[in-house]
């Protein structure tokens, strides 16, 4: 799933391997860009770069050098980072910006190192070597010191939240990992609210030997009781928070009370921790009916499926979008995990992690009596509380000369016209850039450079540089030979999401289906002969284009459908929002191995990458399904095993502990752990997979059994992923490339 690469290490000003930026933390559309905004029209490529600046590593990643020299070195017209594709002019004394070509004086530190006083060679330094470095921030790059980890902890202890388990998980594994929150510096904060009709409040002073709840009842004149010993530091007070968590679920276990005031608590709360700023992490069962930000359901199973249904996607108060703005200016981000099958209205409370550059996570079929469920949860949480901070952050793209940032799509708030407000950096969040060419491209490389200044979870200001070149050509076949169908695929889905909530879901879905056609149209009319007219005929790196649309429109965000909740298809459209690539891919074309027939080196660890090794990758078609097979597929969210009606007894029974298939249990059951080799290395596929999603997009996939002869549900929900097949109203994908055709040989025109 690499980009393509038309860019030479040899290239770059020290010849180093590094100076290639990574396609996980920044990937262009076209690796290859035309002179003139005319010349990419004509293409009707988009131009636009998908990044994910702050992506966690995954198991073989290079780590990001951080580097703390006397002084930062830029441009002094474009203010560009000093990077591997500058050029050193005038004997080295000077080197030139590859973004404006203006020439800047080089430092003395540069050769010469003061401290050891010896001569240094400058090929040597990162920021020259690689293309993603981190510097330590001087004074100069700070408004305020730098801000301390502060969590503030909103959990809902209504009826339905402490009947569902919700309570009893959430407290339980904050508690198990506390451990795993950042705090080496000692400074973390934490303070907690719990959230029914009331108000409630806990005194969590170190000199106490047990936690205080003071309850506010009259949340209409809700004030802050003990400010003071609410926001407490982590360190100095953990024996009274440990005591909270063990004994908050048992405070509220008789509740009756189904009423909720999350928009009095979150307003409240952000007094609380507005000075400082900080996490707003909410955890909610039940939709918020009382006072501010009061929801009442909306969902109406008559308009799904239907151009009304767009109704329902759309923010339902003004409350939370209004609140999220206060919160971005006041440095404050939101994080919300959501619970339950009942309607909680997340296409409006998505507003609160949209503004902020945080994140929803949706537990549709959370169920305590589950150990998968708990487990997941747990997992997800502990990824979420441990991965590195990135606080109080700014967020801007420069790009050579000519080349201008028309629009933007992820979670944040548009500061000015290139900078982005993240109050936190969730590291699973990718940002997708359209980009236009303003002025014709003189130089044979255009540049893109990504600026990400924050606070460090351990206190430090920092600045993350990513730098990306690629040519500048007057070839329209390099341009196409270069482009990214990968990143082009998840650029549209993006723009695809927005179009929904302004129009509805067919049009988008006919917005991506006519840019495919156009694509192809401008190809054929440039490279191939008349006798081809009626041949879907694309360059050999776009080939996977038209099935990686055909897979997105039969995605849960933008399928037809009337039967998909409005709750399951916002949450689909947030996480559409901000994938990066790599796990956009998975998500709208599942990965799908044959586990009955992989060799011997299969689900072992290959001695030389450390990585584990998988079977070959099948196509999405029930024509792949044998009786006897047993398959595996990795859709993103979820890890479905497919177990045909005749499974090899000897396989049911070193993978399931089952030699007969009527003895396997169907559903979210954990595998069983047994002693031979065919287990193991099942395990091993599971595992590995798991870790991936979990550390890309804070997601541990549940492990789902599927019988052929099942449940009819669960065989649906499997077979609603072989994404090649005729499905409900979709198409197949030989059907899909027959309605291509069709629209490709209707007049000119007739889908622009």
């Amino acid at each position: 799933m690499t980009a393509p690469l038309n860019m030479s290490p040899q290239q770059s000003v020290a010849q180093s391997p590094h100076s290639i930026c990574p396609s996980a933390y920044k990937r262009c559309t076209l690796n290859a860009i035309p002179q003139t905004q005319a010349a990419l029209t004509k293409t009707k490529l988009p131009f636009g770069l998908i990044v994910t600046p702050y992506r966690s590593l995954l198991p073989g990643d290079e780590p990001v050098p951080v580097i703390n020299p006397p002084q930062i070195v830029r441009c002094r017209r474009c203010r560009t980072y000093i990077n591997p594709w500058v050029q050193f002019v005038e004997q080295g004394t000077r080197w030139k910006c590859n973004m404006c070509f203006l020439t800047n004086e080089v430092p003395g530190f540069f050769d010469w190192d003061s401290d050891a006083r010896q001569q240094v060679d400058r090929m040597h330094r990162a920021e020259l070597t690689h293309s993603v470095v981190e510097y330590i921030a001087p004074q100069e790059y700070m408004v305020r010191p730098p801000q301390p980890v502060v969590l503030l902890f909103v959990i809902d202890v209504s009826f339905a939240a402490v009947q569902s388990g919700m309570v009893d998980t959430v407290a339980k594994s904050i508690l198990e990992h506390l451990d795993d929150v950042p705090n080496s510096d000692g400074r973390t904060k934490v303070a907690f609210i719990a959230v029914d009709s009331s108000l409630h409040f806990f005194n969590l002073n170190s000199s106490l030997s047990e936690p205080q709840m003071l309850a506010v009842s009259d949340i209409e004149d809700a004030f802050l009781p003990l400010p003071e010993d609410l926001l407490v530091t982590l360190t100095e007070s953990r024996p009274v928070i440990e005591k909270l968590l063990a004994g908050l679920p048992n405070m509220f276990r008789q509740t009756k009370n189904t009423q909720n005031c999350l928009g009095r608590a979150l307003q409240i709360g952000f007094k609380l921790i507005s000075a400082i700023g900080g996490k707003i992490v909410i955890f909610q069962s039940s939709l918020p009916n009382l006072s501010e930000g009061g929801l009442k359901p909306r969902e109406d199973p008559k308009l799904l499926g239907t151009p009304k249904e767009v109704t329902l996607l759309q923010s339902g108060s003004p409350f939370y979008k209004s609140f999220a703005v206060d919160c971005s200016r006041a440095q404050v981000g939101i994080d919300l995990f959501a619970f339950g099958p009942q309607y909680l209205d997340l296409a409006t409370m998505a507003h609160l992690t949209r503004i902020t550059g945080g994140a929803t996570y949706h537990y549709p079929t959370f169920n305590i009596g589950n150990p998968q469920e708990i487990s997941k949860f747990s997992t997800e949480l502990q990824n979420f509380l441990a991965r590195p901070l990135a606080l109080e952050a700014v967020l801007r793209v420069r790009a050579s000369k000519g080349i201008r940032m028309t629009r933007f799509h992820g979670n944040f708030f548009l500061r000015s016209t290139d900078l982005l407000a993240l109050p936190a950096v969730n590291p699973d969040n990718s940002y997708g850039i359209e980009m236009e060419i303003q002025d014709p491209l003189g130089s044979a490389t255009a540049c893109f450079q990504t600026a990400l200044l924050h606070t460090s979870s351990n206190g430090e200001r920092r600045i993350r540089v990513l730098t990306l070149t690629v040519p500048v050509t007057d070839s329209m076949g390099d341009v196409y030979n270069g482009a990214d169908q990968y990143a082009i695929a998840a650029l549209l889905a993006k723009k695809g999401v927005e179009k929904c909530l302004s129009s509805h879901i067919e049009a988008a879905r006919d917005e991506m289906v006519d840019r495919v056609c156009e694509i192809i149209s401008a190809y054929k009319a440039g490279f191939t002969s008349s006798g081809q007219n009626s041949m879907l005929i694309l360059p050999e790196n776009l080939k996977l284009l038209p099935l990686l649309i055909m897979s997105t429109l039969k995605h849960v965000t933008f399928k037809t459908s009337g039967i998909v909740p409005s709750d399951i298809r916002s949450f689909a459209m947030a996480l559409m929002c901000v994938y990066p690539a790599e796990a956009f891919v998975p998500n709208v074309h599942p990965r799908f191995w044959a586990i009955h027939s992989m060799d011997s080196t299969s689900g072992t660890v290959d001695e030389t990458t450390g990585q584990v090794i998988f079977p070959p990758l099948l196509n999405l078609s029930s024509e792949k399904l044998e009786r006897h097979g047993l398959y595996l597929m990795d859709n993103g969210t979820d890890i479905f095993l497919w177990v045909g009606r005749s499974i090899v007894p000897e396989l049911s029974g070193s993978v399931f502990g089952q030699p007969q298939y009527e003895g396997i249990v169907p559903g979210k059951n954990p595998l069983p752990q047994l002693p031979n080799d065919w287990n193991k290395r099942v395990h091993n596929l599971i595992a590995n997979i798991k870790q991936r999603r979990t550390l890309m997009m804070t997601t541990c996939p549940s492990v789902i059994v599927v019988k052929e002869d099942g449940d009819p549900n669960l065989r649906m929900l499997f077979l609603s992923h072989l994404v090649e097949d005729k499905l409900d109203s979709g198409n197949s994908y030989p059907l899909f490339l027959g309605y291509l055709r069709e629209k490709l040989n209707k007049p000119s025109g007739m889908f622009s």
